[in-house]
């Protein structure tokens, strides 16, 4: 018993406790203030806050990336940027579409390219119109749009199930109801656009026809672009049961796009930067 006695005195020797230090002396030996040992970081607080108004700003504007964001908000695109990246909050990107079918057989036409050398500097020098495909329960509905060069607006549209001249003439004749014609009409070398009743309408309205190079899609890019963004936002065009439905959708995402969603090389939506640019002239 002596012996296990021993053990245990030498155990208690052995585990005697240091002093406790003070907060003082242990924010001292840190090299830090004592009201530092309390400090609890607002940022992560701050960086939740943010992440919830982030994730409602893309609910609604599902393609924005962290400047669109940052404008929306009103806050520092840094800021924005490293929040995203903080918690994963990405964009929607951009769905790849079916190909057009190409002109098969079709010579190049001897309509130039105006816009190449043509200075947009208003929303009267140029429009450009083109057609796209939306994928409806095993066929295709098209999208026929007009677009201002310059203000980035969609002026005029109209789907179809079949994409005839009719029907590119129909989305021509939308924006002509409401702006007065431009100078330069642009698209690309489809057989609807080169048709003589387009042409026909164009001279009536006294537009010159203009035309990307065959096979340069980059030529006619405000209308490319525009279609990307478009059928991100819009969904899935099955998404729709009737096609009653998808117009109404169609048409509700063109009036966001003109008037609610920020175009990132303009920074306001287009609608807004017409009325900007009417009060300035």
């Amino acid at each position: 018993m002596d012996g296990w006695g021993k053990k245990a005195d030498t155990a208690m020797t052995v585990t005697k406790q240091a002093p406790k230090q003070s907060k003082t002396e242990l924010a001292r030996g840190l090299g830090i203030s004592r009201g530092s040992l309390y400090y609890q970081p607002k940022l992560p607080a701050k960086d939740l806050l943010l992440k919830q108004q982030i994730e409602k700003v893309l609910t609604e504007h599902k393609s924005y990336g962290y400047r669109r964001v940052a404008w929306e908000l009103g806050i520092n695109h840094k800021r924005a940027r490293r929040v995203m990246r903080l918690f994963g909050l990405k964009p929607r990107r951009t769905i790849k579409s079916p190909k057009k079918p190409k002109d098969i057989g079709q010579e190049p036409t001897t309509i130039p390219n105006l816009l190449k050398d043509t200075v947009v500097n208003s929303p009267h020098v140029a429009w450009q119109s083109d057609f796209t495909y939306l994928p409806y329960f095993g066929r295709f509905v098209y999208l026929a749009t007009v677009i201002n060069s310059y203000t980035r607006q969609i002026l005029g549209w109209a789907l179809s199930t079949r994409h005839t001249t009719e029907f590119i003439l129909r989305a021509l004749l939308d924006a002509l109801q409401t702006y007065p014609s431009p100078d330069i009409f642009h698209s690309d070398q489809g057989s609807e656009y080169k048709s003589q009743e387009f042409l026909d309408l164009l001279a009536q309205q006294g537009i010159k026809p203009s035309m990307s190079v065959k096979a340069s899609p980059w030529q006619n890019g405000k209308q490319e672009s525009f279609y990307g963004k478009f059928k991100l936002e819009l969904g899935h065009p099955e998404c729709y049961s009737t096609l009653g439905e998808l117009t109404e959708a169609v048409a509700r995402q063109i009036y966001y796009y003109n008037h609610i969603r920020i175009h990132s090389a303009l920074k306001y939506p287009p609608v807004v930067f017409y009325q900007r640019y009417q009060l300035a002239s």
